[in-house]
């Protein structure tokens, strides 16, 4: 059983004051850190899917569709193998549209693959840095753990505002810090262990964008009011150890940084992980703490 807390909703600093209320996750765009190529997509969707995923984009989806409810059209960037694709197309009405996009090729066809048949959901390439689609084509977007890859944020923004209907909504995550996220900064600290110069330093990135008044002041710039910030904690029951090591070391592209650096095997890393996040935890089922923060907003 997973637990859910939310902090106290928050106003964001100079943007707006009314709060996008709500009752109480994907590959990236671009760079070095954005290379989900090969067995990633498969491994990312079945290791770590059920950790990071699965719940954050059950609350996205739900306060996407508490926030705008009836049919709309939903463009989802970053979309990554479909995870949180298949939690709105469950939260949103039956007619809804969904435009699921993602910049990598390997992702987006695992995505296909395995979500494919629903109803009403099509799956295309695209730069959430140059979308492919005309002003004002969607009365939402939503971005699962994504916006952290982009090299360009602002101009990421900017577009997904382009796109909006004016009142259009914004909705997106971000996960907090390593230090608030402790399996992951296990998972970084235990893969760095096994090198002495140059560790791999994936991790740093999905878990590195979380300032809240720079990504505010992004937001503000590019167009949106009535931002709502919600802190929300999880705890995520998980049956295996190895499951999780797994998919920390080898569903994300930090398996390359591993893999170009000579003489470690990346599953005497998988073993060591999934001992220490043992030793951490104790022993399965592990109830593993983690923590989000959501962001919704309006086009003006």
């Amino acid at each position: 059983m997973n637990k859910m807390t939310e902090t106290n909703p928050q106003t964001a600093p100079g943007v707006g004051s009314q709060l996008l209320q709500v009752q109480g996750a994907q590959s990236g765009q671009g760079g070095t850190h954005a290379q989900f190529v090969g067995s990633i997509p498969e491994i990312y969707d079945t290791h770590l899917g059920p950790l990071l995923f699965q719940f954050s984009a059950a609350d996205l989806a739900r306060r996407v569709g508490e926030a705008r409810p009836g049919d709309i059209r939903v463009l989802e960037v970053a979309c990554g193998t479909g995870i949180a694709t298949e939690h709105l197309w469950q939260a949103l009405s039956p007619q809804s549209e969904i435009v699921a996009t993602d910049l990598n090729p390997a992702m987006l066809d695992f995505a296909k693959d395995k979500r494919g048949v629903l109803q009403n959901v099509s799956y295309r390439q695209a730069d959430v840095q140059d979308l492919p689609f005309d002003d004002g084509s969607f009365d939402a977007v939503v971005c699962q753990f994504g916006i952290m890859f982009v090299p360009d944020k602002a101009k990421a923004f900017a577009e997904m505002a382009r796109v909006l209907r004016p009142g259009g909504l914004l909705a997106f995550n971000v996960w907090d810090a390593l230090a608030r996220n402790p399996v992951a900064d296990l998972a970084r600290e235990t893969i760095a262990g096994f090198f002495e110069t140059n560790p791999p330093d994936f991790l740093t990135v999905p878990f590195g964008y979380y300032e809240q008044e720079p990504i505010c002041g992004l937001i503000a710039g590019a167009g949106f009011s009535n931002l709502g910030i919600q802190t929300v904690s999880e705890t995520v029951e998980i049956s295996s150890a190895i499951s999780i090591a797994r998919g920390f070391v080898e569903g994300n592209p930090g398996i390359l940084q591993i893999r170009e650096r000579p003489g470690v095997d990346p599953e005497e890393i998988v073993r060591a992980l999934a001992e220490a996040i043992e030793t951490l935890y104790g022993p399965a089922p592990l109830q593993v703490p983690l923590r989000e923060i959501v962001f919704l907003a309006d086009k003006l």
